[in-house]
């Protein structure tokens, strides 16, 4: 699916999250990775096979304080 040279790591790889945004909802608190993976603001995942990875860690805008 991902085109980047060198590529995005994959939807299975621990890392996905490094995958560069095809598009970007702030507004609505989401964006979709080049991988397929759909990460929202809070950090929770949703992957391209359907499974959900809960938010796994502060968001940013509550640590900037």
């Amino acid at each position: 699916m991902c085109r980047h040279q060198p590529a995005c790591p994959s939807a299975r790889s621990a890392d996905r999250e490094a995958a560069r945004p095809l598009v970007s909802r702030p507004e609505q608190g989401w964006s979709l990775l080049c991988n397929g993976v759909v990460l929202f603001e809070d950090t929770g995942e949703l992957l391209p096979d359907g499974r959900v990875v809960a938010p796994h860690r502060t968001p940013r805008a509550a640590t900037a304080a």
